[in-house]
């Protein structure tokens, strides 16, 4: 605090008809625009502090400095909520008394520069007895005011042991006008503030001892219904004085109107009325008023029979697919056939629908597109990081700052039972002592539970059966298995650069244009210059990254349009390959080349990556005098086993195989994967492991233009593995020729684009005995094709 700054600048809140002490907690109710502004700024602040100051005249409106009384409280605000009629409520708390030194700003709020003041001082004997006589005065309060809490705080008045705490504390409970209060605030000494409080506090004590003694005496001659009539036309000046409305009876009575015009089922109208006669019991003064009031507005708000109307043409979902996506072919033929499930039983399920594929596929928005084509209203959040159940079920109406769950809030927003609901980033949610989030969708995401789904903010049964559920993920391993079993897994794949050059041409360019301001015909972007973009400064499987790139390149011309002098026009700007260099700085990534001669020991694997398929060279070397195997080059659990399983197979079949079981004996083998910061795992380089040590152990040489991918067991058999299309991609683009599969892999080269097949040669094997002979034939006649590529196709 000795380092704080005595002189600051904070939003200014004027407030009418009272004044904020320090140390004291104060809701108010905001409605001003200005005074909203106020808070909105504060609340942006990591303090979250404001200067709240009082009205010299209640009736200004837009008050200025020159309207306000120059010492006010510095005061945080602690929580703030949304009220009716587009007001906001701010619990505040006093924290230290400021003065106004000089106006800021006034637009779009009023902010000015304070001064902190100090604490007013004192001591003595005269300040002593000042202290006992307030706290007896006190004591008196309980008595003749009947108020929540007045109990609890005078027992506190009487422990307080700060003559100021207690005198800003029973100044806020006693009803002084605020020059009074302005006065007990202003005051710099402890005698003077304790003499003042101590004068306003007896006055009060008196009127109040009167007022109830007319209370008495006239209580025998005013009957139940007269003593009601007055109290409630008292309620209603007090409510029009403070701008609270018309009273408590119009509001019950506009709710009730309400509840008879909404399309709601029987049973929940019943809980509803039930709710609205418990509101008109509660005094508008309680907080639990304002909770009833929130619930019944949430409840009138749902779309518990709206439903948006949908014609479910399947031409035009195709249409729509297509406008919005290229490729993704099956991806597509998955969702027509939920959609056509849907058209011919409308009274169906609707299916949940989990789209899985690396960042930057187009998963989100096929989740738009999807809504586009149906016709319904489309909703989405995201659930990454979301660690609490409540926040999917609501929090009970017992807490206070309660909050409907994330699915009735969109429900509330998408104003009909039927939308279509994007569930992002399933697989990132957490779990810890506030619950699993996990374990709240499995009812939400069961067709046959979610029809009576209960937020426990709601708490009541609300019909989900009808949503049209999308989830996203970038992998399953994350998500547990009761929840994949309530879900259509739908995978997307990355892109080839031949798809992602039609990508960026139909829809990534044109859009990047369009926000830098530019048309087609300012900006060329020839097909060689896109392809060295994508080959060059991009590695993804999705096209994120590729949009980007594109973004950088639309502002670089965007800025010489921009910079050139008024009236004067530009010829259009047509990129080259030298302007990449420039404009994107130096290539990112280097372009996958095969080797044009491998030496002995060294094999070419295929990778699968997030980014999609990658060419990876597996590199031995025998170690005299050793008898270790030693691994490097970031490897996994699984792919260390796959090389002991390697060497083990042949060593045991040295012999069959033409091996020198000698060499077993007498050498050690060391095993290197390059990009050795690059972590690596998986069963899939089995059979390119194998062969890089028979490579070493007979010391030939493999076949350069040949590539493999499979897992071994130690019985010699080739198994399958998965991710083939990106692997198949990626030898392509090194140049390769010919690639070793498992035969159980060649169903998945249906998947592989045709163009790509027919450059290519598959060898499919079962057993490691057929992998070597693959891998070390130099005959020129092996690089005719063989008839896999075809049976593929068919």
């Amino acid at each position: 605090m000795e380092n704080e700054p005595r002189v600051l600048t904070l939003p200014i809140l004027p407030i009418k008809r009272t004044v904020l002490f320090p140390g004291v907690m104060m809701p108010l109710t905001i409605g001003r625009p200005r005074s909203m502004a106020a808070v909105n700024a504060a609340m942006k602040t990591e303090e979250k502090m404001i200067v709240v100051v009082a009205q010299r005249d209640p009736q200004t409106e837009e008050p200025g400095t020159a309207d306000l009384y120059t010492i006010g409280t510095k005061a945080i605000i602690k929580q703030i909520g949304q009220g009716s009629e587009g007001t906001i409520h701010a619990l505040t708390q006093g924290l230290e008394r400021v003065v106004l030194i000089k106006e800021e700003q006034t637009d779009p709020y009023l902010s000015a520069r304070v001064r902190l003041l100090d604490r007013p001082t004192g001591s003595g004997t005269e300040l002593q007895a000042l202290h006992r006589a307030i706290q007896e005065l006190a004591a008196e309060l309980p008595r003749l005011i009947q108020a929540p809490g007045i109990q609890e705080a005078s027992v506190a008045f009487a422990n307080e042991t700060d003559p100021v705490a207690l005198a800003y504390r029973i100044a806020s409970m006693v009803n002084l006008t605020v020059a009074e209060e302005q006065k007990l605030l202003e005051s710099s000494s402890t005698v003077d503030l304790l003499r003042d409080l101590y004068a306003a506090l007896s006055k009060e004590i008196q009127i109040l001892q009167l007022r109830d003694k007319i209370a008495s005496d006239t209580q025998a001659k005013i009957g139940k219904n007269q003593r009601e009539y007055i109290l409630r036309e008292q309620l209603k000046a007090i409510q029009q004085e403070l701008g609270e409305g018309e009273g408590e009876e119009n509001e019950i009575a506009h709710l009730k109107k309400q509840i008879e015009e909404a399309d709601l089922p029987d049973h929940i109208r019943k809980e509803v009325e039930r709710e609205v006669t418990r509101l008109g019991k509660v005094p508008p003064s309680s907080p639990d008023h304002q909770v009833l009031r929130t619930y019944l507005e949430l409840v009138l708000e749902l779309p518990w029979k709206k439903a948006s109307e949908e014609h479910l043409n399947l031409s035009r979902v195709r249409q729509v697919l297509e406008e919005d996506h290229y490729g993704i072919k099956e991806v597509k033929e998955r969702i027509v056939e939920h959609l056509a499930v849907l058209k011919l039983n409308p009274t169906a399920k609707a299916p949940i629908l989990c789209l899985v594929g690396p960042p930057g596929v187009g998963k989100t928005s096929l989740g738009q597109s999807i809504a586009r084509a149906m016709g319904r209203t489309f909703e989405r959040f995201s659930l990454g990081g979301v660690h609490d159940e409540a926040e999917l079920r609501g929090h009970r109406r017992t807490y206070v700052g309660a909050l409907p769950g994330r699915i009735i809030q969109a429900m509330r927003r998408a104003g009909v039972n039927n939308p279509v609901l994007m569930l992002d980033e399933v697989d990132k949610m957490g779990r810890d002592f506030r619950g699993d989030p996990a374990a709240a969708l499995l009812e939400i995401l069961d067709p046959a539970q979610n029809h009576t789904f209960r937020d426990h903010y709601l708490d009541l049964p609300f019909d989900l059966s009808k949503v049209f559920f999308i989830t996203t993920a970038n992998t399953l391993d994350t998500i547990s298995q009761p929840l994949l079993d309530r879900m259509e897994i739908i995978r997307l794949q990355g892109y080839s650069e031949r798809e992602k050059a039609e990508i960026a041409r139909r829809y990534l360019w044109p859009r990047r244009l369009k926000e830098a301001g530019l048309d087609a015909t300012q900006a060329v972007l020839p097909d060689e210059v896109l392809d060295l973009v994508i080959s060059r400064y991009t590695r993804e499987a999705g096209v994120r990254q590729l949009e980007q790139m594109l973004g950088r390149l639309t502002r670089k011309v965007a800025l010489a349009f921009a910079d050139l002098p008024e009236g004067q026009e530009r010829a259009p700007v047509t990129i080259t390959p030298e302007m990449l260099a420039e404009w994107l700085g130096s290539e990112r990534f280097m372009p996958e080349e095969a080797r044009k001669e491998l030496p002995p020991g060294v094999a070419t694997g295929l990778a699968w990556t997030p980014t999609g398929g990658d060419v990876l060279y597996i590199e031995t070397t025998l170690l005299p005098g050793s008898h270790d195997l030693t691994l490097t080059g970031q490897l996994g659990d699984v792919m260390q086993e796959s090389a002991r399983a390697a060497r083990s197979y042949l060593w045991s079949h040295a012999e069959s195989m033409g091996l020198d079981i000698s060499r077993f004996k007498r050498n050690g083998v060391h095993i290197h994967v390059p990009s050795g910061a690059i972590p690596k795992d998986g069963p899939s380089a089995g059979i390119t492991m194998a062969t890089a040590l028979a490579s070493a152990y007979v010391g030939k040489i493999v076949r350069s233009d040949t590539a493999m991918t499979g897992e071994i067991s130690l019985s010699g058999l080739v198994l399958p593995v998965g991710g083939i299309k990106e692997k198949v991609l990626a030898a392509h683009r090194a140049g390769i020729k010919r690639i070793i599969l498992p035969k159980a892999n060649v169903k998945d080269l249906k998947d592989v684009p045709i163009e790509v097949r027919e450059d290519l040669t598959f060898i499919p094997v079962e057993r490691i005995e057929e992998v070597l002979p693959a891998a070390f034939n130099h005959d020129a006649d092996s690089d005719r094709p063989e008839p896999v590529a075809a049976s593929a196709e068919r």
